[in-house]
Order: C-alpha cells, then structure tokens, then sequence
C-alpha cells in the first residue's frame, strides 16, 4: 500500500511516512494509491464483533508495514479509557433512525476516535526511528482537547494548538487550556478557523521551517485520522444489517474529514446509500453540491462552532477522485480557491459527487428546535452539531433505509446553547467535574504567519 497526493507533484510514500508528514510537500493531501476493498463476507464476519477487532481489521490493509500484533495492542490502549464498553454505541431515535454515539472518549467529542488511535501510531513510529517532531494543529473547538489529550506528556513530541480566540466553547477551551504538560502550548489567534487552518497549511508550505522543526500534522489532513474514522461506519453498518442492506449517514461537516471517512468505507464495500452532508448556515458544500460552485462567503459565527467552515481541508480528497484521479485538476482547482476564492466543479464531477452524497442547510431556528425536540420527546439532549445532523437526516431520509446520524460531541461541551434551546443545562461527567477550577495555560498571537513561526520554532528548540 503505497500513498499519492491529490497535486501529483509530491514523492510517493509508505504509511508511516505519511503518518509524520501528514500534508504533501506539494500542498496536497495523501490518499491511497489505490482503495482496498472487502468482500460482502468479511463485513458480514465483522457484524457483533468488538471495536477493537473490527479496528484491527480496518487498520491493517491500509498499513501492511506494521505487524497485527502491534496493530492490536495500539488499538486496544487508544480506547481503553473510553466510558462505554462498545466505543460507539448506537441509539433509537425511532423507526429505522439512529444516533452513533462518538461522545464517550477522554474529551467528550467523535475527534477522540481518531485522536487516541493516531497518539499511539505517532508513539510506535517514532519510537523505531528515535525521531522527534513538532505538531502544529489548527481546531475548531474539539481536535485541539482530542490530541492534547492524545500527546500531552510525550517525549518525542511538542504540540502548539491554534484556536480562534473567543470562537470556541468555554468548555471547548478549558479542555485545551488547563492541561499542564510541558510539551503543550495553546494560542489563542486573532480569527476564526479558516485562519488558524491557513496558517496551519502556509508553515507545512514553509519547506524550509518545517523541516528545520521536524513538522507533523494531527488535523485531518494526516490521512491516519480519517482512517481511524471509517471504523465507527464498520460496526454501525454491520450492526443494522450490513452487508444484507445499504445503511445511509448524516454527518455534521466542517472540515469534511468525518463524512470523508463514510466515503472510504464505501469504497471499500460497505453498502451505503447515502452520505449526508450536514450543515449550518455556513454551507459552502450544501451549495457546492447544488451548484457545482465553490465559493467562499464570510464565516458566521453560530452555537455550532466546529462547524463555522468556509475552506474545508479534505474536500480536495473527494475532488481528486471525483475528478478520477487527475492531480492537474485538482491542482488548477485548488490554484483558483487561492486566487479568487472559487472555483467550479466540472460537470461529470458533481456528478459523481452526487451519486454518493446528498447534503441539506440547517437553520439556526432549526437547530435549536431539533434540540429541544429531542427533548420533550425522548429526554435527550443533544449537543447543536448533533442538531444540524438530526435535522439534515430527516429532511433528505429514505424511510425504507436505515439513517444514522453521527452525535459528533457530548452536549456538556456546548451547555449554554443545549440551555437555551432545552432549559436543562448538561452536567459534565465526573472525570471533567472540576474543569473550571483548573488553571488555564495559553498565549494570544496575532494572525501573522512570522509571528506564529517564531512562537512554534522557540518552543520546539526548548523541548
């Protein structure tokens, strides 16, 4: 199993390769050479089993190089803290609809799934290399909480995290803050995610500064997340009938690496019949989808942060095969999203696109009013980003096939909005209880590329 960019113009790698480089030298993003599939009777085999067994399966035929032991033993330490025997559980919301429960790891968010998973892969690899490296990560809200408390305390890494200041929870904040481990370093940047993440990409583009720090990548453009997250499509699927019936999906999108996941999972064989794209009022891939344009408009700030998006990372994933695997179309593409902030999906592409997806626009009044049905009619909180999936799923549901939508945050992670919309406020679970005693470790930094550089290359020389 060999790894290409989506741009054409980077070396081709092994999988722990890409897992330390995480972006293309080329500006691109890693995918597989070519998808591994499985037959209809190895998914069946898969139904009932145990997280741990279905991860293992998925895992290997993606990394041939790392031994099946050692894939096990990762696999069972990245979710042995997680609160819920099954991982990610499911949950009837009514005929034929379900909620995917990914809220039950150390931060209370689906990052968890792939987060603890990619700590351990990071942990094996550089310790066969006695290597080093620098993580720089760009969050939304909750990838920052996921991979500090996937790599806080790691010899062999220093982690500097990029919020946008004041655009995240106040919950979502503190898990990131009030972690107190030499190697983290949180700031807090003047902008909204879309900046952090530019920043993110112009010091992977930075060839020289990443190298001189030994630069990597936890956000979902380390093709290892989206890998982690196929699993949890694997044991939904199977557990509602899978191989025997489609299932479909409506995942809350920002940075499209989640649904991405749904995506490789169905082009390994999983029969899945829809992929709804989900999104608030920031819904450049609702309109991306019906219009076959991209265009980037401002970013409204909403109760569903992670979701407040406008440059959606892994949308060039799809665009690669959409485009059938022609890098100069997606280069040409991604070379107008810079220039003019736009650009147009060919017409057989959008094509191709909407054979596997569908997608639906979320209202704020909407959103909160899935909130509080939820509520009133099964006693259930839900946390917004849930909200917009509940509410993209039955507005584009088949009632012939199961839906189900990923609950991608506990709702104490968003207690204010859950508040308003429910009148309940959402207690933190036990181990979290005392979040807002703890003191908070952070530095402000101007959205200045020169600045964030030097604050990252002095701690990572301090490590």
């Amino acid at each position: 199993m060999r790894y290409v960019s989506t741009r054409g113009d980077a070396p081709v790698l092994e999988f722990e390769d890409v897992l330390l480089s995480g972006l293309a030298r080329d500006g691109g993003l890693y995918v597989p050479e070519a998808w591994p599939t499985l037959s209809a009777d190895a998914f069946a085999d898969l139904a009932g089993r145990p997280y741990t067994d279905v991860a293992t399966r998925i895992v290997q035929p993606f990394a041939p190089s790392l031994a099946e032991n050692d894939i096990r033993r990762m696999v069972e330490a990245a979710y042995s803290t997680f609160t819920h025997p099954a991982v990610a559980p499911l949950t009837q919301l009514d005929s034929n609809e379900f909620l995917l429960e990914l809220f039950h790891g150390p931060t209370l968010a689906f990052k968890d799934l792939a987060m603890q998973l990619l700590g351990q892969l990071f942990s094996h690899v550089l310790k066969q290399r006695g290597r080093k490296v620098t993580i720089v990560a760009a969050t939304s809200g909750d990838t920052g909480g996921a991979a500090i408390e996937a790599f806080a305390g790691l010899d062999a890494v220093t982690i500097v995290v990029l919020h946008p200041k004041g655009r995240v929870s106040d919950v979502q904040r503190r898990q990131m803050t009030t972690v107190n481990a030499p190697n983290v370093h949180n700031v807090a940047i003047d902008g909204n995610f879309d900046d952090c993440q530019a920043l993110v990409k112009a010091m992977f583009n930075d060839l020289e500064f990443r190298d001189r720090v030994s630069l990597a990548a936890v956000n979902s453009i380390n093709w290892s997340r989206i890998l982690a997250q196929v699993v949890y499509f694997v044991t939904a699927a199977t557990s509602l009938g899978a191989p025997h019936r489609a299932v479909s999906f409506s995942v809350p999108t920002g940075n499209f690496g989640d649904i991405f996941a749904g995506y490789v999972a169905k082009q390994m064989g999983l029969p899945i019949d829809k992929l709804v794209i989900a999104t608030n009022i920031n819904d450049i891939l609702h309109r991306t989808l019906t219009t076959g344009s991209y265009t980037v408009e401002g970013v409204t700030a909403t109760d569903a942060p992670s979701m407040d998006i406008q440059v959606s990372s892994n949308f060039e994933r799809l665009l690669f095969d959409a485009y059938g695997r022609d890098a100069a179309s997606v280069r040409a593409a991604m070379a107008s999203l810079k220039q003019s902030g736009s650009f147009d999906v060919a017409p057989a592409a959008l094509d191709a696109m909407r054979a596997d997806f569908a997608s639906a626009r979320v209202s704020n009044e909407a959103m909160h009013a899935t909130m509080k049905q939820a509520q009133a009619q099964l006693g259930m909180l839900i946390d917004p980003h849930t909200a917009v999936g509940v509410a993209a799923a039955r507005e584009t549901r088949d009632p012939a096939v199961p839906m189900v939508t990923l609950a991608t945050a506990h709702p104490a992670k968003f207690p204010a909005a859950v508040e308003a919309a429910t009148g309940q406020h959402p207690a933190l679970p036990h181990h979290l209880s005392d979040l807002f005693d703890r003191e908070e470790h952070m530095s402000d930094l101007a959205n200045d590329l020169a600045v964030v550089e030097r604050f990252v290359e002095d701690k990572a020389t301090r490590a």
